[in-house]
């Protein structure tokens, strides 16, 4: 059996977490709001999502904030031998695709099945213009009773944004209209593909 060398992985980690650091400030990146801590579940909802740049922005940000206990969905596949381990310790968790359970009432279970627990997701679910929202992230919110942290990348502004939490009433289109309304000046990566045709 594998035995990782702990004070090598330690060193790693701080590394990585310094590096991360850097690419923030060389890239003169700023967080504005305040990541609730306090709150033991939470539904992540990070837009515009445009480029694939926008993991990389994640993966600096959740380790500038500490935010190793916060998830993100991928395909089942993705976390069998070889690699899989990758994406856990990047803060994946598995969906299966096939199962009869959807995914919302996938996520749901691990909701309820913890005491604290936080998923990140797309409200687009995709990185091409939408003209709507896919209501998986909503319906998640919903479904464990979380309330759902709206986070903006704009790279016009090169500033992360984090909102108040917002606690979903039910009312999937009079909400959704409040979350576009945060959004929606946002500029990603590619402007074009953005939000403000929405609101």
């Amino acid at each position: 059996m594998f035995i990782p060398n702990l004070p090598g992985t330690i060193n790693c980690l701080i590394l990585l977490d310094a590096f991360w650091r850097f690419y923030l400030k060389k890239n003169k990146w700023k967080i504005v709001g305040e990541y609730p801590y306090h709150l033991p579940k939470l539904v992540v909802a990070v837009a515009p999502h445009t480029s694939a740049w926008d993991f990389i922005v994640g993966l600096a940000v959740r380790s500038k904030l500490n935010l190793k206990h916060v998830k993100f969905l991928g395909k089942q596949e993705l976390f069998k031998p070889p690699f899989g381990f990758i994406f856990r310790w990047l803060g994946g968790t598995p969906v299966d695709r096939f199962s009869k359970r959807n995914m919302v009432e996938q996520v749901v279970d691990r909701f309820n099945a913890s005491e604290r627990f936080t998923i990140v997701l797309s409200p687009e679910g995709t990185r091409k213009k939408v003209d709507r929202f896919r209501s998986g992230f909503y319906h998640i919110a919903v479904g464990a009773g979380a309330p759902i942290l709206m986070v903006a990348f704009d790279f016009g502004k090169r500033s992360i944004v984090l909102s108040i939490p917002f606690y979903p009433t039910g009312a999937f289109e009079a909400d959704t209209n409040e979350l576009r309304k945060f959004w929606g000046p946002v500029h990603g990566r590619e402007p074009e593909k953005g939000l403000g045709h929405l609101t």
